[in-house]
């Protein structure tokens, strides 16, 4: 359930009385980025790394964003404002209000925060690969965008064949990315993940997980990988920051040999005890 007050364009609103332009360009074009931070104890975890990928995306985008601190500030008064100990934060900039087509106008950005409470996420994940491929040389590959539509599409193909979440593959014919997560696949201990160059999203958690992996001594590659490799694969996981690190059990209707499987699990512990020790790595 999403919280009651959000925060649009520097007000705290009821969000029964919330409006936007019904000519936002994010409504009529999806034209905007977002990021969605987890939230522990009342505080969004990794705001730093959070801000500056919704600034980069925002810039490639040709779109400006609050500086950090009038955003956290915000940020802050939602979650007080819904008392929101656990659970998830979004934060969305649009084109704001602009014609009737791609041409964006002269209005500001529009800035809306929003939070609400965790949701409850299976053990382990069922995934499903999709017949539509991420184009890794499109114009927006690799900005968080607004613009999900694909993603609602395959999330749903995913889903009617009882699937959790959906996995793409590029037009190289490369494992990619999720809907809206990061995959790793295991395989002799040695955990290895797409590049950017695959045309996947590049998560805060994906980051921390790699982090993750120097300090506990685990072997890690960044590197093209075929789309089988997935469902050959020992073990698999995805991250995100509301899965955090999630192991797949099955690829296709075909269970992994593990699931979850070592490597997977000393990485979610780890990745839940790194929130603890530090909010804002």
């Amino acid at each position: 359930m999403t919280g009651s007050t959000v925060w649009v364009d520097g007000e705290l609103l009821d969000a029964e009385r919330a409006r936007i332009s019904p000519f936002d360009h994010g409504i009529l074009v999806g034209d905007g980025v977002f990021e969605t931070l987890g939230v522990y104890r009342g505080v969004p975890f990794a705001w730093r790394r959070h801000h500056e990928r919704l600034a980069w995306s925002a810039e490639h985008l040709g779109l400006r964003v609050p500086d950090s601190g009038a955003l956290r500030a915000a940020a802050d008064a939602v979650l007080a404002a819904n008392q929101v100990e656990a659970g998830r934060l979004r934060i969305t900039v649009t084109g704001g209000p602009s014609p009737l087509g791609s041409e964006r106008g002269d209005a500001p950005p529009t800035v809306i925060v929003a939070a609400g409470a965790a949701r409850a996420r299976p053990p382990t994940e069922r995934v499903m690969t999709v017949p539509w491929p991420r184009n890794e040389r499109g114009a927006t590959a690799g900005l968080k965008t607004i613009s999900y539509a694909e993603n609602v599409r395959a999330l749903a193909y995913a889903q009617a064949r009882g699937a959790s979440e959906a996995i793409f593959a590029n037009t190289r014919g490369e494992l990619c990315e999720a809907t809206g997560s990061n995959v790793f696949v295991v395989d002799d201990g040695v955990v290895r993940t797409p590049p950017a160059e695959s045309g996947c999203l590049l998560g805060v958690t994906r980051a921390l997980v790699l982090e993750l992996c120097g300090e506990l001594g685990l072997a890690s590659e960044v590197l093209a990988l075929p789309l089988d490799a997935l469902g050959r694969a020992e073990e698999a996981f995805l991250t995100s920051s509301t899965r955090e690190v999630a192991p797949i059990a099955r690829v296709d209707g075909r269970d992994l040999a593990r699931a979850p499987g070592a490597v997977s699990e000393q990485l979610a512990a780890a990745f839940r005890t790194f929130i603890e020790r530090n909010v804002d790595p």
